[in-house]
Formats: C-alpha cells, sequence, structure tokens
C-alpha cells in the first residue's frame, strides 16, 4: 500500500481550510460550476451549511480542525481515483485521505461530472 509521507501529513494537518476555499471557488467558477454547487459538494462530504462553514473560514480552521468537526458522509470511502499524485483509496492517514475526498469531488465538479454522480448517487 502506498502511502503518504509523515511530512506530507503534517502540512495537510496545519493548512487552513479558508486559505484553500477561494482556490476551490476560482477552480469551479472557471469551469462554468457555481459557489452554491461546490458548498453542496463540501455539504454531501462534511455536513457543514453555509454558516458553518463561514464558521470555520472565520476562525481560520486547520485542515485537522475542520474534518475533526465534519460528519463524514457514509459514502465517502466511494470517492477514488488518484488526486496530487496519490491514489485516494491507499493513502493510510486518515485526516490526509479526508483532504483528498475533498480535492477529487472539487477536481470532478470542475471537470463538469454530474452532481448525482460526484454525490455518489444520494
Amino acid at each position: 500500500m502506498s502511502t503518504t509521507t509523515p511530512e506530507h501529513d503534517a502540512r495537510v494537518a496545519k493548512l487552513t481550510f479558508a486559505s484553500v476555499y477561494p482556490h476551490y471557488i476560482t477552480k469551479v467558477e472557471k469551469k462554468g460550476r457555481t459557489k452554491a454547487e461546490l458548498h453542496q459538494v463540501i455539504e454531501w462530504l462534511t455536513g457543514f451549511d453555509d454558516a458553518k462553514l463561514q464558521e470555520l473560514i472565520d476562525e481560520k480552521a486547520s485542515f485537522k480542525t475542520f474534518f475533526a468537526k465534519a460528519k463524514l458522509n457514509p459514502k465517502a470511502h466511494l470517492i477514488k481515483g488518484v488526486i496530487c499524485g496519490y491514489r485516494i483509496e491507499d493513502i493510510e492517514t486518515q485526516l490526509t485521505r479526508e483532504a483528498r475526498y475533498l480535492d477529487k469531488l472539487v477536481d470532478e465538479l470542475a471537470r463538469g461530472r454530474k452532481m448525482e454522480k460526484i454525490l455518489r448517487g444520494d
């Protein structure tokens, strides 16, 4: 099983959601998708509504805190594939895997995948 390095995992844990969020918006809007669709995807994965997302952005929550507070969707394990050079299902560190789930969903949204496929049939 391939895995990430401890240094990589530490970097992911320290990243703030607030620092990455604007990049997510830019990425999806550049491809004709909306902020509302991005929020739908994030809410599906984490359970966070718009108000909770804004709260986490305002408090500059790290990914460690962000995912600790999340109620991960029971279908999240169905998110598979390669992102940032790592095969998601092979990432052993839970936090890094969860962060890559989010990256993968944003990527699928930007690539024009149908919402019901992104949300794994929900």
